[in-house]
């Protein structure tokens, strides 16, 4: 009895035999080929690594040209193409040499395990400003958001214009796949990426392998933080009342109520000319004022009067007379008073002994 679950995983460093001459050994009934375009600024790149792509593809024997007069690169089949598959591989080569992909890592796609995906997202946003925004997210600060979501899906990157460029296993493909299209509709890879580190460390537990992994990833809840965006002029609603408001005063009414109706033309003009000089007399001054305050010195702080030492505690002058008499009669490092007492009786005690 052999369990299911040993039946259905494939054992660790096990892989699939190459396709040899000896399982097509008829080769190929019909001629197929692909044309792709590629962009002006690559024209210099691949005429310079030309000669290293159709190498490559010598080896399985499928022919490459390059037109650079149409901007188009080519891929054929030959008689002697034994493998189906190796025309296909060869389309994704120059496909992939279009889309800025350097030819060191576009080669690999001539590998068994390896493929690629190319994930238009162009589409996927209306608004320009949003687009770039978010495809800058996906690259992160200095390029470290793609280079940690390179090393967790073993696959090679690349965002170029409207489209990212994938080349690695098909496993890390998925992955990839599934992060750039969340990372477009407004979800940050920085979640993906986390979820990955931990489906990484699991993976590694072969107890784990018959298990469900949901009680171990995380569940990120959509938060919405955004406020209602308020007015800055607020208007608020005045009471209903029946009755319809005052008629405001015309010019003409004011003008009786200050009596300027009755003036003459040439009065009227001379008033208003005194307003206008009023207001002018007005401006200047407030301007003058202006000029003069950085003439006006500054309030400067009181001066803090120092205390005199106080004269309460009286000098004993005589004391101190007696201290400079008794130091003249000694001699320099002569012992003092007391000392010289405790010397002189020890000296005596010795002459009794002896």
């Amino acid at each position: 009895t052999v369990d299911e679950s040993e039946l259905l995983t494939v054992p660790d460093g096990w892989k699939e035999p190459a396709f040899t001459r000896e399982d097509n050994p008829k080769g190929l009934l019909e001629e197929s080929s692909f044309a792709t375009l590629f962009p002006k600024y690559r024209e210099a790149y691949l005429k310079e690594c030309w000669p290293l792509v159709q190498k490559a593809l010598n080896e399985h024997y499928v022919n490459a040209t390059l037109d650079l007069i149409e901007g188009s690169m080519t891929v054929t089949t030959t008689k002697k193409t034994f493998d189906p598959y190796a025309i296909i591989r060869a389309r994704d080569l120059i496909k992939l040499l279009a889309r800025s992909v350097p030819f060191e890592q576009a080669v690999r796609i001539l590998q068994d395990d390896i493929a690629c995906d190319i994930i238009k997202i162009g589409s996927l946003v209306r608004k320009r400003d949003t687009f770039i925004k978010r495809r800058g997210r996906l690259l992160g600060p200095k390029g470290s958001t793609l280079k940690a979501l390179e090393l967790l899906t073993n696959c090679y990157i690349m965002v170029q214009g409207n489209t990212v460029s994938a080349l690695g296993p098909f496993s890390g493909l998925k992955e990839v796949r599934k992060v750039v299209l969340d990372t477009m509709k407004n979800i940050h890879p920085i979640y993906n990426i986390k979820t990955l580190m931990i489906k990484r460390e699991l993976a590694k537990d072969p107890e784990l392998r018959t298990q469900s992994w949901e009680r171990f990833l995380p569940k990120f809840k959509r938060k919405n933080l955004k406020k209602r965006k308020e007015p800055k002029k607020k208007t608020t609603k005045k009471e209903y009342t029946p009755f319809p408001p005052p008629q405001p005063e015309s010019q003409v009414d004011k003008e009786l109520a200050s009596g300027e109706y009755f003036l003459k033309e040439r009065q009227k003009k001379r008033k208003r000319v005194e307003e206008i000089k009023a207001k002018q007399a007005d401006a200047i001054k407030k301007r003058q004022e202006e000029r003069n305050k950085a003439f006006i010195p500054p309030k400067e702080k009181p001066a803090v009067k120092t205390k005199k030492a106080s004269t309460e505690k009286k000098i004993d002058v005589e004391a101190i007379k007696e201290k400079v008499k008794n130091a003249k009669k000694k001699k320099l490092g002569a012992l003092p008073v007391e000392e010289v007492k405790l010397k002189m009786a020890a000296d005596e005690k010795k002459k009794k002994k002896k």
